[in-house]
């Protein structure tokens, strides 16, 4: 399946007031080579496994493969994950026709705050909420399996 998706900055934390259902997530990477990344993920009380192909040029789409597997398996997977695991609160917020999963990093990447947004063509239009910032769908320094490397605390600001 393509996963067609754009990443933005969030300017500000008004979202938290639209914000419907919110959860924690922890994730690592058994591999996070650019042309294959395998990632774990406990995302409240679900265990994850997910592939994801190459970005296209545009950043915006990706091949991606995801199965739901026990919590239990997803821990153990997570021991075996490379160095730098991603905690983090995932909000999400519907606007209009479509849903922004709003990330609040911890840990080593306390300060940053991420808002995606899944599209069903890379020229979809959709509404954008005033805490919306600046697009970092083709920065690679905002993707996950870079920021578990290079978290955003060792940024430069």
């Amino acid at each position: 399946m393509i996963e067609i998706e754009r990443k933005f900055l969030v300017t500000n934390t008004t979202f938290l007031t639209q914000s419907n259902r919110f959860y924690s997530i922890k994730q690592g990477f058994l591999s996070s080579v650019p042309e294959r990344t395998v990632r774990i993920r406990i995302k409240g009380n679900k265990g994850f496994l997910t592939i994801k192909g190459k970005s296209s040029e545009s950043g915006m789409s990706r091949f991606e493969w995801e199965k739901e597997i026990a919590v239990t398996d997803a821990e153990q997977l997570l021991l075996l994950c490379e160095k730098g695991i991603i905690s983090k609160t995932r909000h999400e917020i519907k606007i209009g026709n479509h849903l922004f999963e709003v990330d609040v990093f911890d840990d080593e990447n306390e300060g940053l705050i991420l808002a995606e947004i899944e599209l069903s063509s890379e020229n979809e239009v959709f509404e954008k909420p005033n805490w919306l910032g600046k697009e970092v769908t083709n920065d690679i320094r905002f993707y996950n399996s870079n920021l578990s490397k290079n978290p955003y605390k060792n940024w430069e600001k």
